[in-house]
């Protein structure tokens, strides 16, 4: 039945276009192991041994959903931000689908702290208790609400650092994992073969550029975190 299993997820992958990597002048070495070979200059990922990853890293994330642990998403380039954004929604979990802002996980106390400015400006307009203040006054309020908005949405959710990041494109999303590691934050994440995967708990390595790659693991790993909760104690 694993076996059938494994094959399963396999050719999911493979229809996914999970097994293309970059070209190979572009190959980080600690990536080398997981190439089955080179077409057309385009490294290939062995997808048996993606599998083997991918498997660990849903075992990891259905144990932290048993505990009701809290997983950040991070997904910032334009083909990974919609379904970033929409997996981590479905989880209600927090995440990042645009810029990184520096400290989100490093200086939480300070990002925290503008979040709640951000929660006490939005209560207070709701409340009509901004008709006090001038128009011009609004208007820097309002002006003030979109920019926090926009930096901070998708993480009001935090009340402190998250147990474990899943991050696409580490390459990319350099800084996040930097905070992530340096606070001893397991990380996940998705790593094509630019990627250094060195000092990640739980590399996924396979294609990080194509939407419909970034999509199918993120439905992995959004299943894995569901069956997870079905067995919370």
């Amino acid at each position: 039945m694993a076996h059938m299993d494994t094959k399963k997820s396999i050719d999911s992958m493979f229809s996914a276009g999970a097994h293309f990597g970059l070209g190979r002048s572009r190959r980080h070495p600690t990536v080398a192991p997981f190439i089955f070979g080179t077409k057309n200059d385009t490294d290939i990922f062995d997808l048996e041994k993606t599998e083997t990853l991918l498997a660990k890293a849903r075992a990891f994330v259905t144990t932290l959903a048993k505990e009701g642990k809290v997983i950040l998403f991070v997904g910032g380039k334009k083909e990974a931000s919609q379904s970033t954004k929409n997996t981590a929604q479905s989880l209600n979990m927090p995440y990042v689908d645009g810029r990184w802002i520096g400290g989100s996980i490093s200086n939480f106390g300070q990002i925290r702290k503008r979040i709640e400015r951000y929660e006490k400006l939005t209560t207070d307009k709701e409340k009509g208790e901004l008709a006090k203040y001038t128009k011009r006054e609004r208007m820097l309020i309002d002006k003030e609400i979109a920019s926090l908005e926009k930096m901070f949405f998708g993480i009001i959710s935090l009340k402190k650092a998250p147990d474990a990041v899943f991050v696409i494109d580490p390459k990319k999303e350099k800084i996040a994992l930097k905070e992530a590691t340096d606070f001893n934050i397991p990380v996940i994440a998705l790593s094509s073969s630019d990627c250094n995967i060195d000092g990640i708990k739980y590399p996924i390595v396979g294609n990080d550029s194509s939407k419909t790659s970034i999509q199918y693991f993120l439905s992995e790993i959004s299943a894995a975190y569901q069956a997870g909760k079905q067995v919370k104690v």
